[in-house]
């Protein structure tokens, strides 16, 4: 009888604890069950819906690929033409004679506008000139600014294209600056007669702010504690490098293919001038932005930090731009800065619409395009001037049909084919006006 209980517990035992068993092992049927299952509802990874934006590899590929076809170009240019690359040629580009130097000169006599908007706001400030007088020896110093250099590279014959755009481009940078020294000190004036005759206008200052690597003038510009060496000659070697890779690349990858542009567009082959065009956007697009790291980066760095200029903001995210206009609000932030200050906000406190006044500062900006190629040419086409201009209609398009991704495509085709296209037609219009008899 002890057993039979005993038995029996044991059974009634047994039996209790079944359930928990059978539990277990559907736990572990639901688990296998669930490692079976491969599918879910999901997105494809190249999806717009599928919120993937990894595309690192992608980037690298692009760059992989970028490298080998250049490399083959490169490969392709010296087996066709040999080695290009002279650098004494790169002097007779700024020297007919190696005795005469009207570049330099000019360059020399730009100190005398400096010295003149100096002496007329110390005289302002004193009194001794009212402020129409002021203004109208202001206006006398820009004018000459603008003509005398301009006339010069006109009728010297000795001034080289590019010495004669060396020149324009120094004096119309000196203009920039002394228009907005001229702009502060009559603002200084207007607010506290007593503080603008207080303001320092020492020549120190005055040619620090010429040589500071912005347009604005300020009163107290910020500064940096103290120049980092490391710092400088990193920089100082990148100018150094890329100024070289510039020519280089100029004289081995972008003469050649200008060159056998001209007999099709003597043709007018539209097909083959269309294949040249496309032949020359590549390297003309890679210089453009090796020349935009060499002078917006490396050069006004090192500018700024051998005069400790703390402001080192010379452009913004530009190659982000999904619209044109903030592409030209950002990848020239010196210009830009000053058009906002001395040019579109005083027009808009004259009662001018917004629209007016950002076409009127596409339209001085198209004046100085024009200015600074057709003068050192010799000769006026207005394609800058045009190609400037057509910047509005293609901002309105751009901004009203194009977002996103395809703004930001825009804007590069942009940049990639209008470039090489203006390039084209003054080279052919310089070639036919020198040398086509020859």
């Amino acid at each position: 009888p002890v057993c039979s209980r005993r038995t029996g517990g044991l059974r009634r035992r047994a039996t209790s604890q079944r359930p928990p068993r059978v539990a277990q092992t559907m736990g572990r049927d639901d688990g296998s069950a669930r490692w079976r299952r491969c599918h879910k509802t999901q997105e494809s990874l190249l999806t717009s819906t599928s919120g993937y934006n990894n595309y690192r590899g992608v980037l690298n590929w692009c760059v992989v690929m970028l490298v080998l076809s250049n490399a083959r170009l490169f490969l392709e240019n010296l087996l066709r033409y040999g080695v290009l690359v002279d650098p004494v040629q790169v002097v007779s580009l700024f020297l007919n004679d190696p005795y005469s130097w009207p570049a330099a000169c000019l360059v020399i006599v730009s100190n005398v506008f400096i010295v003149a908007s100096l002496y007329t706001e110390r005289q302002l400030s004193k009194g001794s000139f009212s402020e129409l007088v002021g203004f109208l020896v202001h206006c006398i110093n820009f004018a000459t600014m603008l003509t005398f250099p301009a006339a010069v590279v006109l009728l010297v014959p000795s001034v080289t294209p590019v010495g004669g755009a060396f020149v324009l481009g120094t004096y119309t940078i000196l203009f920039l600056k002394l228009y907005s020294y001229k702009d502060v000190n009559l603002w200084c004036r207007e607010l506290s007669t007593i503080k603008a005759k207080k303001l320092a206008r020492s020549l120190s200052y005055m040619y620090y702010f010429v040589f500071a690597p912005t347009l604005c003038y300020e009163l107290n510009f910020p500064r940096s504690p103290k120049i980092r060496m490391s710092f400088l000659l990193r920089r100082l070697f990148e100018m150094l490098f890329f100024i070289q890779l510039l020519v280089g690349l100029t004289q081995q990858w972008m003469i050649p293919i200008i060159q056998s542009s001209m007999k099709p567009l003597e043709d007018m082959d539209l097909s083959r001038m269309t294949e040249r065009l496309l032949r020359l956007a590549v390297p003309n697009h890679l210089l453009w932005l090796i020349f935009f790291y060499w002078f917006f980066h490396s050069s006004m760095n090192f500018t700024a930090e051998l005069l400790r200029f703390g402001d080192r903001q010379f452009y913004k995210d530009w190659w982000n731009s999904e619209t044109v206009t903030y592409f030209w609000q950002n990848w020239n932030i010196p210009v830009h800065k000053w058009c906002l200050r001395h040019f579109y906000k005083p027009l808009l406190r004259r009662g001018f619409s917004k629209i007016i006044s950002q076409s009127a500062v596409f339209f001085l900006s198209a004046f100085f395009h024009e200015y600074l190629v057709s003068v050192p040419l010799r000769m006026f086409r207005l394609w800058a001037f045009t190609g400037m201009m057509a910047q509005l209609p293609l901002a309105w398009f751009v901004g009203r049909f194009l977002r996103g991704n395809y703004g930001n495509a825009a804007v590069w085709m942009s940049l990639i084919i209008g470039q090489p296209f203006a390039v084209l037609m003054y080279v052919h219009d310089y070639y036919v006006l020198h040398y086509r008899e020859e």
